[in-house]
């Protein structure tokens, strides 16, 4: 006879744990996030979560399947704090400057899990309401659909890459990381002109920037490219996609 299911609800706990908490799946992603930052991604398992929340081990696969899934939930809750007091205002290069700021900065406040998450595809609420946003406002902006989703992925993909990249530089430990840092000083800008000449002209000037987060930079750089490939649209001089000529949405 085949066993009743239980729903998932009646499986998880409702007792208060030795700490005199009830477990949920975000006192649980809370105290993982806690656990990363001051632990690192090694730091991190079933058992010391448990441990830390004051329940058996066993109890965490009531909320999740295991840490992979715990770690797309991670995942998803960074992109929601970045979704959090954010609006669109109907000016769209404002409005994806500043998603796309408020994303890196969520990953950075928590450099451990940005480096364990950014590359995941959570496929949770969260995660697909940013993504119906961004391409609404690009559609909303007046985007041909083949721009859209073009102009979408490299917003997407550089806004975690950098997310990535520069939490990869936070997780360091600090030796390491004032050693990377002081390499501009003690390198770069001492290097001999008549062997590296480029580099000697510019010495100073990469000590000074090469340890701050190039990300609103690339950013300002791929809205002014999106906003030049719209006047193009609106002008009748559509560019060219990787896939091809740009149609109007709806165009055959």
């Amino acid at each position: 006879m085949a066993k009743p299911v239980v729903p998932e609800e009646a499986r998880r706990r409702r007792r208060p744990t030795r700490q005199g908490v009830v477990l949920s799946e975000r006192l649980i992603v809370e105290t993982a996030l806690r656990m990363l930052r001051e632990h690192g991604s090694a730091g991190l398992s079933v058992r010391r979560l448990g441990a830390a929340l004051g329940a058996d081990p066993s109890t965490l696969y009531r909320y999740f399947d295991g840490m992979d899934a715990l770690t797309l939930a991670i995942g998803e809750e960074l992109i929601g704090r970045a979704l959090d007091g954010w609006t669109v205002t109907g000016q769209w290069r404002h409005d994806l400057r500043e998603l796309g700021l408020r994303i890196h900065g969520a990953y950075l406040s928590h450099p451990q899990a940005a480096v364990l998450t950014a590359g995941r595809v959570t496929g949770r609420p969260r995660e697909i309401a940013a993504d119906e946003a961004v391409l609404g406002i690009l559609r909303t902006a007046g985007f041909p659909d083949p721009e859209a989703v073009l102009i979408y992925h490299a917003f997407t993909d550089q806004s975690l890459a950098f997310a990535a990249l520069d939490a990869g530089a936070l997780a360091l430990s600090e030796p390491s990381r004032t050693s990377d840092e002081g390499q501009w000083e003690s390198t770069y800008a001492r290097l001999p002109a008549d062997e590296y000449p480029h580099i000697a002209a510019t010495g100073r000037l990469l000590a000074a920037r090469m340890n701050h987060s190039a990300y609103p930079v690339a950013l300002d750089m791929l809205l002014a490219s999106a906003e030049t490939r719209l006047r193009a649209v609106r002008a009748g001089r559509p560019g060219r996609t990787s896939s091809g000529p740009v149609r109007a949405s709806g165009s055959p």
